[in-house]
């Protein structure tokens, strides 16, 4: 398994190693519960170097990617960061990614660490010209500082003011003396930065965050509580709610898809699936009887299968057990009660509104 340039800190600090993606990361340090509660209240600060990075740069480089894309990266400015799917011939998922746009033609993609390599070679094989395609993986480490008081215990450690980055926008500046994209992007629905540096700094980094942190009540923590803050937003995980057969319309991410910046791959499929409507949609479950909805568990309306959980958990901040889950395009209709099969009994399940959590 590969280790990020952070696995010695995570085992000096407690950290539970697992496998994930190829990768040995901690799933949590003092608990999965107690780390998800602190980011919502407070601030943790989370080691994503498993992620990928890759950069796209040189003259139409800009032209190639809006092909492969779902989303219009014309609208873009310099220093502004979008989220975007890399799409497929069938309008499938191949991954879902954030563009830093940090000069005409010049992107850098942070893509999911089980993509890196097949994002990598698709983006290749499609460059012409003067367009250079480079996995720059290895160069980065990543670190997110999420939670409400992201910004307070982040700011003394900046030269630059960090209330005029806004939300999907970024700097490069540093960070306590280290050279970082700052950027103000997230996986947890709370205010916060995805800090992006040099993989030979990243410990440097992680210690002076967590000590600069620490009198505000920053921790570590892990992808255990990385899951259950995602799954309270609805934020997709790909391999669970994407993949390369599910288009963006049947996963509710139509928003993403700009039909008005022109043609792009799969984009006829789509357009196709939109006129005639989709065929299966994801939805947000919530178990209004004991239990909790695990991954690809079945789901059935009246003991009819009519499709399967995609994630599930019980949420900390709720209280309750929540599941994401993809049914047959009539059954998504809001309040529609149907059951989830859980060890083969049939427990009770509502659809409900997404996201789960608002702050």
């Amino acid at each position: 398994m590969k280790r990020t340039p952070l696995y010695a800190a995570h085992r000096r600090a407690g950290g539970r190693m697992v496998e994930f993606a190829g990768w040995e990361m901690p799933v949590q340090y003092s608990g999965v519960i107690a780390e998800h509660m602190a980011v919502r209240s407070r601030a943790g600060l989370f080691d994503v170097s498993h992620m990928g990075e890759i950069a796209v740069r040189g003259a139409g480089a800009e032209a190639m990617c809006q092909r492969l894309t779902a989303n219009d990266l014309a609208r873009m400015q310099v220093y502004q960061a979008q989220y975007n799917l890399l799409l497929n011939d069938r309008g499938g998922v191949i991954d879902d990614v954030i563009f830093y746009k940090r000069q005409p033609d010049d992107f850098l993609i942070c893509v999911n660490a089980s993509n890196s390599e097949k994002d990598f070679e698709w983006l290749r094989q499609h460059a012409t010209g003067k367009i250079q395609v480079e996995n720059v993986s290895a160069d980065y480490a990543q670190l997110a500082l999420q939670g409400p008081l992201a910004e307070t215990i982040l700011q003394p450690l900046a030269p630059i003011a960090l209330a005029d980055i806004k939300s999907f926008y970024f700097a490069e500046s540093e960070v306590a003396g280290t050279g970082c994209l700052i950027a103000r992007t997230g996986y947890t629905g709370e205010a916060g930065f995805e800090l992006y540096c040099s993989s030979q700094d990243a410990e440097k980094l992680w210690h002076n965050l967590l000590d600069a942190g620490a009198p505000a009540g920053l921790v570590p923590a892990g992808l255990g509580a990385r899951d259950t803050l995602r799954l309270e937003k609805a934020y997709p995980l790909y391999g669970h709610e994407l993949d390369d057969s599910t288009t963006p319309l049947e996963a509710g991410l139509q928003w993403v898809v700009k039909f008005s910046k022109g043609s792009f791959i799969g984009c006829e499929v789509l357009l196709r699936q939109k006129q005639a409507g989709v065929e299966r949609k994801l939805v947000g479950l919530e178990l209004i009887e004991p239990g909790i909805a695990r991954s690809e568990y079945r789901l059935l309306k009246d003991g009819r299968y009519i499709g399967r959980v995609t994630s599930g958990t019980r949420s900390p901040t709720l209280g309750r057990s929540i599941a994401l889950g993809y049914v047959e395009a009539e059954e998504g209709r809001a309040e529609n009660i149907l059951e989830v099969e859980i060890r083969n009994k049939p427990v009770c399940a509502k659809t409900v509104p997404l996201p789960f959590y608002r702050r």
